[in-house]
């Protein structure tokens, strides 16, 4: 397994920074971020530099009920060979939801949500990987995530359901140690538990980063400092194994460069003291190559019977060895049909205002829906910085007003336009030149007209459909 070092995640807001850091091994970059023909110059610096690139998947839904979406992995496949990265990773999680498997319109979360733990929703993520792996060309890892929610009538833990999720695909795990602090706090879950379930041998690398508590629920941010008990996890998880890499995640109010140096020289210090630690006690590490593109062995992980040839493809190409592959079963019958159905009763939950569905949290889902809602609008500011500019102080709550009940259906370029249009119908903003200004740049990305009211009629009856 390719020995990463230390690294950070790689912002457009933060590049200079990132080429300026001491001590940076590697950096990831989110995929969806970036194009394979156009990379960004200071990613293409740091190559140059011999420094590793890892893109970093969030739109894949591995864990949703459909299966993967060949373009979706075909343009993850091209920015992995673009940038010449070792492996790519997604997310254990659903992003969107409905379509044809529910005869419901198919809604996007613009989330990563949790799986529910069930061998219902193992068998499905199971053959998603399987076909995700066998369309990149690099190996794959899957990061376990941060939760606010927990699944009614769950069947394994969270390292169980990791540990089978290696033993029947052979996937490598990116650990976010942040996600595990997260679901302590949120859903009672031990962390140190699901470390001495999970297969540490399987781990390819490991994201630490910062969060906020309020009112009780953790909210993992990567927008404030790493606190003292995700380095605790951290400490726990290199007792048990030496991580090939560790990143140190931030995504938005970045601190200054001084911060983020501090940040990572305290990731680098909590593994080196723990590695000391583990080999004083005469633990075996699990690799200890320190250089870019270094090799150290990693034993295969344990697989069930149904064995086929040696040499299949597994993790983006031949295992290396002689080790036998696992045949995967297809998914019981029906189970991506019950999975279908009770992933897009919670999304429309979520993000169109329908009931929550039985067993779920009623609370609790309606912080995640706010939290949502909440992101939709930070996002859209962000893609369409316009809107803000006219709208003003009154950009925030319009957004939210219209997300209660109007869920995503595309992506946020696609959002912040209809949600342009929804204002204008209704004959907002008040202001004329607001308005008018808001009219211009809506045409001006649209080429149309705001609906007429033949069109605003299919509308409203299209969103009264939604929310049943």
């Amino acid at each position: 397994m390719t020995e990463l070092g230390i690294g950070i995640g790689w912002r457009p807001e933060i590049a200079e920074a990132v080429e300026a850091l001491p001590g940076v091994d590697w950096v990831e970059v989110v995929a969806e971020n970036i194009c394979a023909d156009h990379l960004p110059d200071s990613l293409a610096r740091l190559r140059e530099r011999g420094v590793t690139v890892v893109p970093h998947g969030v739109s894949l839904g591995l864990g949703g009920a459909d299966r993967p979406d060949p373009a979706r992995l075909a343009a993850l496949g091209e920015k992995a060979v673009a940038l010449g990265a070792p492996l790519v990773t997604e997310h254990i999680a659903f992003v969107r939801a409905g379509g044809p498997l529910t005869a419901t319109p198919q809604l996007e979360a613009g989330h990563l949500l949790p799986v529910p733990r069930t061998r219902d929703a193992l068998d499905v993520l199971c053959e998603n990987v399987r076909i995700a792996q066998d369309a990149l060309p690099v190996p794959l890892a899957l990061e376990n995530i941060a939760a606010l929610i927990s699944w009614p009538g769950e069947e394994m833990t969270e390292g169980r359901f990791l540990a089978e999720l290696v033993e029947r695909t052979g996937v490598r795990l990116l650990i976010d140690v942040a996600n595990l602090h997260t679901n302590h706090v949120n859903r009672g879950e031990d962390p140190s538990r699901a470390l001495s379930e999970l297969p540490v041998d399987a781990i390819a690398y490991v994201h630490v980063a910062g969060g906020v508590e309020r009112d009780g629920v953790w909210h993992d941010t990567h927008a404030h400092p790493v606190p003292k008990p995700v380095l605790d996890i951290l400490a726990d998880l290199a007792s048990r194994v030496s991580p090939p890499g560790v990143l140190l995640e931030r995504d938005d109010d970045f601190p200054p460069a001084e911060e983020l140096a501090a940040e990572l020289e305290a990731i680098r210090a909590t593994t080196a003291v723990t590695a000391v630690g583990r080999r004083s006690a005469g633990a075996e590490p699990v690799g200890t190559a320190h250089q870019h593109g270094a090799l150290s062995h990693v034993p295969a992980p344990r697989r069930a019977p149904l064995l086929i040839g040696a040499g299949a493809r597994v993790s983006g190409g031949p295992m290396p060895g002689a080790t036998p592959v696992v045949q995967e079963p297809a998914p019981r019958e029906g189970a991506r049909q019950r999975l279908a159905v009770t992933q897009a009763s919670l999304l429309s939950a979520l993000v169109a205002g329908t009931p929550v569905p039985e067993g779920f949290d009623t609370r609790r889902v309606g912080v995640q829906a706010r939290a949502l809602a909440a992101k939709r609008a930070g996002v859209v500011a962000k893609v369409a910085p316009e809107l803000p500019e006219i709208l003003g102080k009154g950009f925030r709550p319009a957004f939210l007003a219209y997300a209660k009940s109007r869920p995503m259906t595309g992506g946020y370029r696609r959002d912040a336009l209809d949600f342009a249009e929804h204002l204008l119908i209704a004959g907002r903003p008040e202001d004329p030149a607001e308005r008018r200004r808001l009219t211009e740049w809506w045409e001006d990305r649209s080429g149309s007209r705001p609906a007429g009211r033949a069109a605003r009629l299919v509308r409203a009856a299209r969103h009264a459909l939604v929310r049943r």
